[in-house]
């Protein structure tokens, strides 16, 4: 991590990416990231695609900050501050509605977040999916959010839902328009399959110009 001051608290994860064997179309809404079909993806081993964060909060801490791979990131992002938002809210929740409570620590600290991939970023490898499961996970930590957190993620990035959860994993399309039922399960364990091998071929590894977000929004897909 790269937080210079005294942390009150700190908390690390680590996610895998994935391999996807049963593609979520589209998005039927694009605000919430709502899928309109459900999807399957797999764990990968963190040995080969791995993504660590840590996420720090202090009362000496002036303002958020992000890195990402070593370099400042915009920590003013709107999914990531819609993680963030989400994840105060449920600890303040959990808390009775206070902001201040000592324990674990005050919602009302500035955070600071370092983020690592072992594999290339934005290069066709779901970094991001990764990185909000991570993120999400790790502010969950930091603030003792615990239960059902793939919601929550999927704000960030729809496909980070699935990285909550080990082996074989479900995206749920759910049906109600606030998206609340839109969630991931595990359907097996990584023990299912013993024998799944997966290769993963780089062919490129710089960063694509454009986010996979916004080519599977129906309204800018004409064939969904």
């Amino acid at each position: 991590t790269r937080c210079a001051e005294p942390c009150r608290a700190r908390r690390c994860c680590a996610v895998p990416s994935r391999a996807v064997p049963s593609l979520a179309g589209g998005k039927r809404d694009n605000d919430l990231i709502l899928p309109i079909n459900s999807s399957l993806s797999v764990t990968l081993h963190q040995d080969q695609l791995k993504t660590t964060t840590t996420a720090a909060a202090s009362r000496d801490f002036a303002e958020d900050r992000l890195w990402l791979n070593g370099e400042e990131a915009n920590v003013g992002h709107p999914r990531l501050q819609a993680c963030l938002r989400e994840v105060r809210r449920l600890a303040r929740k959990r808390r009775g509605g206070s902001d201040e409570d000592a324990a674990p620590l005050s919602l009302s600290y500035k955070i600071h977040i370092a983020t690592e991939n072992n594999f290339p970023t934005a290069a066709g490898l779901a970094s991001s999916a990764a990185g909000y499961a991570c993120l999400v996970s790790a502010l969950a930590r930091l603030y003792g959010v615990e239960g059902e957190l793939s919601e929550v993620a999927r704000r960030g990035s729809g496909r980070a839902c699935r990285r909550m959860l080990g082996g074989f994993v479900q995206w749920q399309r759910g049906e109600r328009p606030d998206g609340r039922d839109s969630l991931a399960h595990q359907v097996a364990p990584e023990t299912h399959w013993p024998e799944l091998r997966v290769l993963v071929l780089v062919v490129r590894d710089w960063r694509w110009r454009r986010g996979a977000g916004g080519g599977t929004a129906v309204p800018t897909t004409p064939r969904l």
